[in-house]
């Protein structure tokens, strides 16, 4: 008898494009975990909803990220868009009856998202959604019972969030109702900002500091061309961040032949930026053009793909609708059937 499959959840918010930081910290893995997991991907636009936005802005990136996300290599069966799946919201009401006020208040990333829309405007409103939403986190994840979560460091206290309140709602409900999910970490590159080192690539600090993976490319290049590499803050002959930074995107690119051969330069002593540039410029020009490729198609049959994702979605939306229901029994709720 063949064994059942470990089941991997993991979701991204619609906030634009996918540049290479968010292609190679985080997409290409999922990708390559559909083959060994039950893997479940999510367009998280409730997320999306806690910051300042425009309806019209939401619905369209909410679509951007999902034909993007397919171009990267996800498989449609396998992505589900989370406004159309409403079991999250409720299980998120539910579980957060089990989650202390206290635990919430320790979430550093409230502070460090409502700060962000402070400094832009002092007197902004801050949605008490941003205060709330590692509830809603917890119930992405719960409500599918994964096994892993793939996350960065960065991400740990959410998850541990998710185990705390699946402990507690086990202890109060059901012992061993919900799987506690372990994180699954993968080594990743740290890409910065080509314009400014000392930042990792970011569609927060502006189009300057990211490389869309679905760019253009003559931009791209233009970018690249214009990467700072020293900045004069580099002590004891270390390689400055900048140059690091592209030989880094050369590696991440598996450019291997390139990298070893300009990696020999550097240590002689006899690189010229100006060649790093180039082959960083022409490598990354290479390794978006099938992605580009894959979008073009997706927007020739933009009509078909959406009605595949709206499908995947109810079927997915089926054992979110399973577990709902177990947990309004065991919670002491009402089901109609």
């Amino acid at each position: 008898m063949e064994e059942k499959r470990k089941q991997v959840l993991s979701c991204i918010q619609p906030t634009g494009d996918l540049h290479l930081g968010n292609y190679f910290g985080a997409v290409e893995n999922w990708v390559n975990l559909q083959n060994e997991y039950d893997c479940v991907y999510g367009v998280v636009d409730y997320h999306s909803m806690t910051m300042p936005y425009k309806a019209k802005n939401l619905r369209e990136n909410t679509w951007k990220m999902a034909f993007q996300l397919l171009a990267s290599g996800i498989k449609v069966e396998n992505l589900f868009i989370q406004s159309l799946i409403p079991e999250h919201i409720e299980l998120s009401w539910i579980l957060g009856c089990v989650c202390s006020y206290g635990e919430m208040t320790r979430m550093t990333q409230f502070k460090d998202k409502s700060d962000q829309v402070k400094t832009k405007d002092k007197d902004a409103f801050i949605s008490g959604g941003l205060f709330y939403y590692p509830v809603l986190q917890a119930a992405d994840i719960l409500i599918y019972h994964a096994d892993y979560v793939p996350i960065g460091k960065d991400q740990e206290q959410h998850l541990e969030l998710s185990r705390n309140i699946a402990a507690r709602f086990n202890n109060q409900f059901k012992e061993g109702y919900f799987t506690h999910p372990e994180p699954l970490y993968t080594q990743v590159p740290k890409l910065l900002s080509l314009a400014n080192p000392e930042k990792k690539m970011s569609k927060s600090l502006g189009e300057k500091h990211y490389v869309n993976l679905f760019g253009d490319e003559a931009r791209i290049a233009k970018q690249v061309r214009s990467a700072v590499t020293d900045t004069g803050q580099t002590q004891g002959g270390e390689m400055s961040r900048g140059v690091h930074n592209l030989f880094e995107l050369l590696r991440a690119c598996k450019n291997l032949d390139a990298h070893q051969s300009l990696m020999d330069d550097y240590n002689a002593g006899s690189l010229k930026y100006s060649d790093l540039k180039q082959e960083v410029a022409d490598t990354l020009v290479n390794f978006v053009r099938p992605f580009k490729a894959n979008l073009d198609e997706i927007h020739s049959n933009k009509k078909m793909i959406k009605s595949q994702v709206k499908d995947a979605s109810s079927d997915i939306r089926k054992k979110a609708q399973e577990t709902l229901k177990e947990v309004r029994a065991l919670a002491g709720l009402m089901n109609l059937k």
